[in-house]
């Protein structure tokens, strides 16, 4: 059996994996040779951001099945669907993993890292501490609305496409193309790389 999830220096998550995801990695171990790709977007713009993303990443890395194998530059980005200037601004970055879980872990295993920063879903658009959204899955397309693949919006944010291209410059996302050429066609306005900021990849 795979161990539980056990909260350790480097996660601050509060909680442990579920046994269904448990379950189904233990029913993967026979396929790690061949672990699928999986495209990450997060983003924070409540308390310490930077420490929050870094916080993410290190959990996403501490979950069974879970592999990140690229980390992007940080970006901060201004908020989407408010006022200008009634939030404070984003810090975006993209990780890019190797995963035995299935998509339907993946997403649980996001939301109970949202959870673990405080994340509270009062409003559309609303501040946040935590954003953990599966950009891409695979060559995985699928209209699910438990969830949708790729993200439905990730074509048009220059948030997650920017640092996405940096880290892959040939990405494809599925569905829609290269990513360079998304990136082409959607506006930088508000979306700057914070050259002055770095985020670890996990050892």
């Amino acid at each position: 059996m795979t161990a539980p999830f056990i909260k350790g220096p480097s996660d601050p998550t509060v909680q442990p994996v579920p046994a269904s995801v448990v379950e189904k990695v233990d029913a993967a171990d026979t396929t790690l040779h061949n672990p699928k790709r999986a495209v990450i977007s997060l983003g924070s713009n409540l308390g310490n951001r930077l420490e929050t993303l870094q916080g993410a990443i290190d959990a996403l890395e501490d979950t069974p099945g879970v592999r990140v194998k690229a980390v992007s530059p940080v970006y901060e980005t201004e908020p989407w669907g408010v006022a200008p200037g009634s939030q404070p601004s984003y810090f975006n970055a993209v990780v890019v993993l190797k995963t035995t879980l299935p998509p339907s872990s993946l997403l649980e295993r996001a939301h109970a890292v949202e959870e673990a920063f405080h994340r509270v879903r009062d409003e559309r658009w609303g501040a946040r501490t935590l954003d953990v959204d599966i950009v891409a899955y695979a060559d995985v397309v699928s209209d699910d609305p438990a969830l949708t693949l790729p993200h439905p919006r990730a074509h048009e944010r220059a948030f997650v496409l920017a640092p996405w291209h940096d880290i892959e410059p040939q990405a494809q996302l599925p569905g829609h193309g290269p990513v360079a050429g998304l990136l082409a066609g959607v506006t930088r306005e508000g979306v700057a790389p914070r050259m002055d900021l770095e985020l670890r990849l996990p050892e």
